[in-house]
């Protein structure tokens, strides 16, 4: 991972609302959760959310699927773990024996 897009991944994230949203999505798993949902678990506007979304979707964060009439957004795992192997790339002087386990599911 680039340095730029890790710095773009961790500004999405660093605004309360949007962590929310992201942390919500990392609970849901592949299931993802509608806008709607979304917006009514964290009493969130629509237009705030889709302004939130928007954000971490370019950050690479979040992605999107259409059922029926429904926007499902979803958390992309595989780019939230890219940017946990980048944060902690060099954990414990390359000793990874030395570090716990990150992400137990």
């Amino acid at each position: 991972m680039k340095v730029k897009v890790a710095v773009e991944a961790l500004a999405a994230l660093a605004q309360e609302s949007r962590l929310a949203v992201f942390r919500l999505l990392v609970q849901a798993g592949q299931a993802g959760v509608s806008a709607g949902a979304l917006g009514d678990k964290l009493g969130i506007p629509p237009a705030t959310l889709s302004f939130h979304l928007k954000t971490l979707f370019h950050a690479g964060l979040v992605q999107s699927r259409t059922e029926g009439r429904f926007v499902i957004y979803s958390a992309n795992f595989t780019e939230m773990d890219r940017l946990i192997a980048y944060l902690t790339e060099h954990c414990c002087a390359g000793d990874a024996t030395q570090c716990a386990p990150i992400r137990k599911c």
